[in-house]
């Protein structure tokens, strides 16, 4: 498993699609990636996707695919399994992930197939929300306004990799002022693998329950989502609890001098005292 984010090949990805609901019909017309370690661009991909159905309205509205144009495309069964040959090995990520591993998810579903169990997917979002709390809105227009680039969103798969690997380029760099720069905490904080979060979370949850066990401190390296800073506590735990499928850690924290939650996924780093 990689150590540093420097050390990671990224395929940024986004999707086009027919309309928003990959569940009720809805379809892929166009996907678009570029591969990218330690903000040095790679490989590409790009592709019109013949969804065979109609492309409504309120898409070609946004997108200006019409259906014209995907008349002679490749259809999804060709297209897929060249997307996934490409990004095999790397990590995928896009701006609102889950929106497009649904679509991705769909598509293979419809072919019988299934999406690589290992596939590590991140979703660039979820690092705009939690750096940038308290903004108004995270679209990723908005968010590559706020970071000071000269770039417009235009709603075509490619040009929206650009411009969303300008913006996760300068996450990084706040990442790493904050002195984030291990994969593995990153993926915790950002990561939609199930399997490999749940196995992540359960190691630090069993080092919890030691520490209540024994009656004994815990240090940790935390991640606040309101403040978006990462803060060292010294934390004399005393139960672990789940609300709305979230693990929580609720202990008396030495640093506020007060009892406080903290959200398993949030906790960067953990160790006995």
């Amino acid at each position: 498993m990689f150590k540093d984010i420097s050390e990671v090949e990224f395929t940024v990805f986004d999707t086009e699609t027919t309309g928003l609901e990959s569940d009720f019909g809805d379809r892929i017309i166009e996907i678009a990636a570029i591969k990218l370690k330690d903000n040095v661009l790679g490989d590409t991909f790009q592709t019109l996707v013949n969804p065979q159905r109609k492309v409504s309205e309120a898409a070609f509205g946004i997108n200006h695919i019409s259906e014209e144009m995907l008349k002679q495309a490749p259809t999804i069964d060709i297209v897929l399994p060249r997307f996934l040959d490409f990004v095999k090995g790397t990590v995928l990520c896009s701006y609102n992930a889950g929106f497009d591993l649904a679509f991705l998810k769909n598509e293979a579903k419809l072919l019988n197939l299934t999406l690589p169990q290992d596939l590590i997917v991140v979703d660039i979002l979820a690092m705009a929300r939690r750096l940038f709390p308290n903004l108004e809105r995270h679209a990723l227009w908005f968010i590559a306004q706020i970071m000071d680039i000269k770039a417009t969103q235009q709603h075509r798969a490619f040009s929206d990799v650009e411009l969303t690997i300008k913006v996760f380029n300068k996450l990084n760099v706040i990442l790493k002022e904050k002195g984030l720069t291990d994969f593995l905490q990153f993926n915790s904080l950002f990561g939609l693998n199930s399997t490999l979060l749940n196995s992540i979370n359960e190691k630090k949850i069993a080092k919890i329950q030691q520490a209540i066990d024994l009656g004994i401190k815990l240090k940790i390296k935390y991640f606040s989502r309101s403040e978006a800073q990462v803060t060292e506590r010294l934390v004399t735990p005393k139960q672990i609890k789940q609300e709305n499928n979230k693990d929580y850690l609720v202990g008396y924290c030495h640093l506020r001098s007060q009892e406080r939650t903290f959200r398993v996924d949030g906790i960067l780093y953990i160790e006995i005292v």
